[in-house]
């Protein structure tokens, strides 16, 4: 069950809130699309990296034209990040599928603090995306982090929106950051706000558990897309932070209601998993079908319970640094999981576990008070409203 591959125009799901296209049953589009994530909430930033995830999985596990370019503004060189080794690792084992560019500063600052440098930076690296674009070479586009540059006055808007208007029909295009233009918004095909919600661990948890850890855990819910994408893009960052700073920052990627194959991300996983085996290990589970609501079956009950039991034994242990659990949500919503062994887990873990959770669910659950982050995509605009099919290496 792909979250982040919604069938929006489906009724049904409007009423549950759990009917998801699954990855091999999902048709797919050949026009690309303008996606928009912006927003006060963390996981914007995560998204792109999660669709750069899925675009080098398709290269690799389909004989298929396919090439990302990521570029990053305000992410100079003399600043390093945590997905940085994880990029590199992927560019050295398949330089035809991936570009990357970092261009800015290192260091945070204002509209007052524009320097000149600011202003050079911001062209050069448009004028990389310009040469990009025009040359329908790459049929993924990430802008990271363009939204707060045009709010700086780093680059003409009107012309970012003309280069932007003009790109091949083929080319997906990704941009990111906080405080979208309107007049970008307007023309993007797909708009998802990363909401920040107010961190609620000080009204339900005593100092003494605070201190034990309990700040490590993320969550990611609502209607808009952006979920399990910004999951993937976390579990890439910290993939890339344990071969370049600890090697013994494990990284444990669970994924209920996803059984069978056909999701891109896969492949790409699998080439860092046989690179670092010490580093990564990926599970899915569920039946390969779409599970709604009042219809679940008992091998949903079992794959779910199955899955959990590896999840708390990895929380536990404490030999994942990064615990991902994505869909916990919708599969504690339907019912196929208890809450309270949840959340007893949650209070339990160790202090250097970092554990990221996603999915929608029509009622939050009790360990949504435990989360030290937690962040709503809210779905503004989305071209499945519009009955336009998902693609791969982009939407699953």
């Amino acid at each position: 069950m792909n979250t982040d591959s919604i069938a929006i125009n489906n009724q049904q799901e409007r009423r549950t809130g759990v009917g998801i296209v699954t990855a091999s049953n999902s048709s797919e589009r050949a026009h690309g699309q303008f996606h928009i994530y912006d927003g006060e909430g963390k996981g914007k930033s995560q998204a792109a990296l999660g669709i750069v995830l899925r675009t080098i999985g398709l290269g690799i596990c389909a004989q298929k034209h396919t090439r990302v370019l990521l570029l990053r503004f305000l992410k100079g060189p003399g600043r390093s990040y945590d997905e940085d080794a994880a990029i590199e690792a992927l560019q050295q084992g398949f330089p035809h599928l991936i570009d990357q560019v970092r261009t800015g500063r290192s260091d945070y600052f204002s509209s007052n603090d524009v320097t000149s440098f600011d202003i050079y930076e911001a062209q050069r690296g448009w004028d990389i995306a310009k040469g990009a674009i025009a040359s329908a070479l790459y049929s993924v586009v990430v802008l990271d982090e363009l939204n707060p540059v045009l709010n700086l006055h780093l680059l003409d808007v009107n012309e970012v929106i003309t280069t932007l208007n003009n790109r091949p029909h083929h080319m997906e295009l990704i941009v990111t950051g906080r405080g979208a233009p309107k007049i970008l918004v307007k023309m993007a095909d797909l708009h998802s706000e990363m909401k920040a919600h107010r961190c609620r661990y000080n009204q339900v948890l005593d100092r003494k558990n605070i201190s034990q850890g309990l700040l490590g855990i993320e969550i990611y819910t609502g209607d808009g897309k952006g979920k399990s994408t910004s999951a993937l893009g976390k579990a890439l960052q910290a993939i890339g932070r344990g071969i370049s700073q600890d090697k013994s920052h494990r990284v444990l990627i669970l994924q209920w209601l996803k059984g069978g194959s056909g999701y891109t991300e896969d492949a790409a996983i699998g080439a860092l998993k046989e690179s670092y085996p010490h580093l990564v290990d990926h599970l899915r589970s569920g039946r390969d079908a779409i599970v709604w609501r009042g219809q679940q079956q008992p091998v949903d009950y079992v794959e779910a319970e199955r899955a959990w039991e590896i999840a708390r034994a990895a929380i536990i242990s404490g030999l994942y640094k990064t615990v991902i659990l994505d869909e916990l949500n919708p599969t504690v919503d339907l019912e196929l999981l208890p809450v309270e062994p949840i959340v007893q887990t949650l209070l339990c873990k160790p202090i250097e576990t970092e554990v990221i959770i996603t999915g929608r669910c029509k009622n939050p659950p009790a360990y949504f008070a435990l989360a030290s982050i937690h962040a709503e995509m809210v779905c503004h605009k989305h071209y499945a409203e519009q009955g336009v099919n998902l693609k791969r290496g982009v939407d699953y």
